[in-house]
């Protein structure tokens, strides 16, 4: 049995050298006729080669079976696995690659490499932005920017001397140990297009609503002004007087009201500066429950003052702080004026990071879409009658102890202020 594949085998191959004689022949007999150039014997010789080609084309077929087989199979064998050091070799071109697109300028500090020697400097740019500050065009000064980034200067904002005017950045340092060797990662964050914008649009929007609440006063003190020169000459007309001394008190008034409007923003663009000192948060609370809880009872509602831990302590200006907590809390109430069963949540809490939290909940309306940003900016109110400082002031605060403070809406509705230190 054995003996049967070779015998086929043979066979096949000895068919395979009588098609590719026969076809050999037949080619030598289409070239014999082609040579006589009548139109008989070229038809002839075409059918020859026609013949000839029968022959050969199940041959060819096979053949292209057979490499497109071997194709297939050279493709379906497994890509051999990396190397250990391939696959690192990757992933330090991949970093390389995301600290080169970086939109921050990013160095590499070597403290101990020698001062003189170009081939490893000390400082060593990781990202294109920090090029481009280096080059032409970038800084005024590169060794100043040098100095300062050695230098053992405290991570916050810097002031560089660019080509372009004097440009405010954010310095940050982060110390490494790589293969026993001290390093010192170094980030530049560029704030002016940033900070720029941002007081553009702080100063548009503050611009509008002062020229709002002014123009409010002017256009009727204008108008009285005219009314009372007019009855002026009109001495010894006793209603015409009687008009007059309504139209001054009027204007005394508006005037008045004017005054009060610029004092409440002095008053809310100027405090002192933060004493701080360690809050016993567990005392706050008392004091803050026993001032307010009253007034939420007595309307049929409830005040809760929550803390995650007994100990909870804050490094604050107390005075300071239970200002902006109690400017919350009677904003919550005239939030929820209208709310049949007002409920107040005062909470504080470890949050991630090891950062406390206080958050102010209140389930009324909640701020209207669109509002978010704008409830702070100073005079802005959506009350009848409102002043608008409330929250202007809250923040002022938390900012002046080193806090931030925003706006959460909660899944539950209402609105909720939460205070991060």
């Amino acid at each position: 049995m054995s003996t049967l594949p070779a015998r086929q085998t043979v066979i096949a191959a000895l068919g395979t050298a009588a098609r590719v004689a026969a076809a050999l022949l037949l080619a030598a007999a289409a070239g014999a006729l082609a040579s006589q150039g009548s139109a008989r014997a070229l038809v002839g010789a075409a059918a020859v080669v026609a013949l000839a080609a029968a022959l050969l084309a199940p041959l060819v077929r096979a053949h292209w079976r057979s490499q497109a087989r071997a194709g297939i199979s050279a493709t379906s064998q497994p890509a051999p696995s990396p190397t250990a050091e391939e696959r690192q070799a990757q992933r330090v071109a991949t970093l390389q690659a995301q600290f080169e697109h970086l939109p921050v300028a990013v160095w590499a500090h070597h403290p101990e490499a020698p001062a003189d020697d170009p081939a490893h400097p000390r400082l060593q740019p990781l990202s294109s932005r920090a090029r481009r500050l280096e080059a032409p065009g970038g800084v005024r000064d590169r060794a100043a920017l040098h100095r300062l980034l050695a230098s053992k200067a405290a991570p916050g904002p810097v002031l560089l001397d660019t080509e372009r005017g004097a440009e405010r950045w954010q310095l940050q340092r982060q110390p490494l140990a790589l293969v026993g060797q001290a390093r010192v990662l170094l980030a530049l964050v560029p704030l002016e297009n940033e900070l720029e914008a941002e007081s553009l649009r702080a100063w548009q929007e503050l611009v509008t609503v002062l020229t709002h609440e002014i123009m409010n006063s002017l256009t009727p003190l204008q108008s009285l002004s005219q009314t009372a020169i007019g009855l002026l000459d009109e001495p010894d007309d006793p209603a015409a007087q009687a008009d007059l001394r309504t139209a001054l008190q009027a204007i005394q008034q508006r005037a008045q009201g004017l005054a009060r409007f610029v004092a409440t923003y002095r008053r809310a663009s100027h405090w002192p500066a933060p004493q701080l000192a360690p809050v016993a948060l567990q005392a706050l609370f008392a004091r803050l429950q026993q001032a307010t809880a009253p007034a939420w009872a007595a309307r049929g509602g409830e005040a809760l003052f929550e803390l995650a831990s007994p100990t909870l302590c804050l490094q604050a200006d107390e005075a300071q702080l239970e200002q902006a907590l109690l400017a919350l809390v009677h904003n919550a109430a005239q939030a929820t004026a209208e709310t049949p069963v007002p409920r107040l949540w005062v909470t504080a809490r470890q949050g991630r990071g090891g950062r406390l939290q206080l958050s102010v909940r209140d389930n009324g309306p909640g701020v209207a879409p669109g509002l978010e940003r704008q409830i702070f900016l100073p005079f802005f109110t959506t009350r009848e009658g409102g002043q608008g400082v409330g929250l202007t002031v809250v923040r002022q605060l938390v900012h002046g102890m080193g806090g931030r403070v925003r706006h959460v809406r909660p899944l539950e509705g209402g609105a909720a202020f939460v205070l991060s230190f």
